[in-house]
């Protein structure tokens, strides 16, 4: 008896396991697409209004573009986009959509993967080394999007020309479909029926490498932001700051600040991959299975925790200006979307919406740290 390698819940168990993790994809696939979509939306509403944007607002808008495309077609689209013939629950997709789906897969995933490194680069260039974002800009900005563009299509288009993404745990990933038999209650598989198992480990490699520098590269950048501010705090224990020279340096705290958060979602999002194949290899199948779960729900997440630290410090801001207001609250207010007074049910309309003004965070181009750099005590200072 001939059959197709296509074995359902081989990754999470069971049905019953299948079917919870569905739902859950789903769920969370649209949390992030919406996540995502504030923030397209708030940097879009600046341009409309004539406000300008910096570097720091771009990357983020072509890393939510990126969210938005990785979470349709993967999370949510899910099984819908799985060719049939697999059996796993929903599938009702074919060969092009699942080719589809896993061009979409690395596209989205990469892009984000590269687009959360490049906030590391922008903020390790502003405050270590000075930089203005005029200077980014002019510099690094559209070279950077080049090659981060090329690079992605590129390992996005490969698996695509030789057949190379196939069904795997409920979705289309890079990898071949194999021609097995069974005989003697036994399964052996023989040869590659569809994909080339050559190209799928050169992309496998090429996709964990990638990944440990990037975040390697967020760490060391993370740190050397944080090990340089905080020499700033020794300098400030030492003499009294006024004037620009202490403002400066609590926007550059501040920063600091959404540089750890965004690192952190990156580790809960793409780190918790290394944690998977390790498991994987080494773990017992018990646990792997869990672990599985884990890693098919957390990354899709991206697009909501990203959404969290960008409007951060509008919300904390609000927080200020209406003491005793919640953390939620605060979101709902500064995130929430607005409709047209004549057709609003709840009196919410865009005529009553309260505008928040951006928190310095949310705008690095006023920011420079250039004078943080001087040696010399600056003339406002006492000692």
């Amino acid at each position: 008896m001939e059959l197709l390698h296509v074995s359902p819940f081989s990754c999470v168990g069971s049905a019953r396991n299948e079917l919870i993790l569905e739902i859950v994809r789903k769920i969370i696939g649209f949390l992030s697409i919406i996540g995502s979509s504030f923030i397209v939306s708030d940097i879009v509403k600046k341009v409309h209004d004539g406000n300008g944007t910096d570097p720091y607002q771009r990357i983020m808008l072509v890393l939510s573009m990126f969210d938005i495309i990785y979470s349709l077609f993967v999370p949510f689209g899910g099984t819908w986009m799985v060719p049939k013939g697999t059996g796993w629950r929903w599938a009702v997709g074919n060969t092009a959509s699942c080719s589809a789906q896993g061009f979409f897969y690395m596209f989205g995933a990469f892009g984000e993967l590269f687009y959360q490194a490049a906030i590391s680069l922008n903020i390790l260039l502003l405050i270590v080394f000075g930089w203005t974002q005029e200077k980014f800009a002019k510099k690094v900005e559209k070279p950077m999007h080049v090659i981060i563009i090329t690079v992605v299509l590129i390992i996005a288009i490969v698996p695509l020309a030789f057949q190379s993404y196939n069904p795997f745990c409920g979705q289309c990933t890079p990898g071949p479909v194999w021609k097995c038999s069974i005989k003697d209650e036994k399964e052996s598989c023989n040869w590659v029926l569809r994909g080339t198992w050559r190209i799928t480990e050169v992309t496998n490699i090429l996709a964990g490498a990638l990944l440990i520098i990037a975040l390697i590269f967020c760490t060391v950048a993370m740190v050397w932001v944080y090990l340089h501010v905080r020499r700033q705090e020794v300098k400030n224990q030492r003499y009294v700051f006024r004037g620009s020279a202490s403002e400066k340096h609590k926007e550059s705290k501040r920063i600091r600040k959404i540089l750890f958060l965004y690192t952190l979602s990156l580790y809960l999002t793409f780190g918790i991959f290394l944690i998977y194949i390790f498991v994987y290899v080494f773990g017992p199948s018990s646990f792997s299975v869990w672990i599985s779960l884990i890693r098919s729900v957390l990354p899709s997440l991206l697009g909501f925790y990203n959404m969290l630290v960008y409007f951060l410090p509008n919300c904390l801001k609000y927080q200020q200006d209406h003491p005793g207001a919640w953390l939620v609250t605060a979101y709902f207010r500064v995130v929430r979307p607005c409709a047209p007074c004549a057709v609003s049910v709840s009196g919410m309309c865009c005529g009553q919406k309260e505008d928040v003004e951006d928190a310095p965070e949310m705008n690095f181009a006023k920011y420079n740290t250039t004078n943080e750099q001087t040696a010399p005590i600056p003339d406002d200072v006492e000692p």
